[in-house]
């Protein structure tokens, strides 16, 4: 929790993100944090002026995890830098319907 408190903003974090919402977009941070360090978390966020909806407490640690929803969901990955987002075409998982079009 101590590193928390003093941990350092990722380069155009916060002007890249609070564009994003100024944009419409919804905000979330997905975090491994536990719910006990919510109120920090949310504390250092908002000294630091950024603009989110909310916070998803308590994600898995590694990278083999599905997150399911009745919705699309967009997820962006941090790989050392913000920027504008770029489209790209990705292969995803879902679950089968049965119906196999042939897109």
């Amino acid at each position: 929790p101590e590193r928390m408190v003093t941990a350092e903003i990722y380069p155009d974090a916060l002007e890249t993100l609070n564009r994003w919402y100024d944009e419409g977009h919804v905000i979330y941070f997905f975090t491994s944090r536990t719910e006990a360090h919510r109120e920090i978390t949310e504390e250092w966020l908002n000294r630091h002026g950024f603009k989110y909806h909310g916070m998803v407490m308590g994600k898995p640690r590694g990278g083999n995890y599905h997150w399911i929803d009745n919705h699309l969901v967009k997820a962006t990955r941090y790989r050392g830098k913000f920027t504008d987002l770029i489209e790209k075409e990705v292969t995803i998982q879902v679950f089968d319907d049965g119906k196999h079009d042939e897109d």
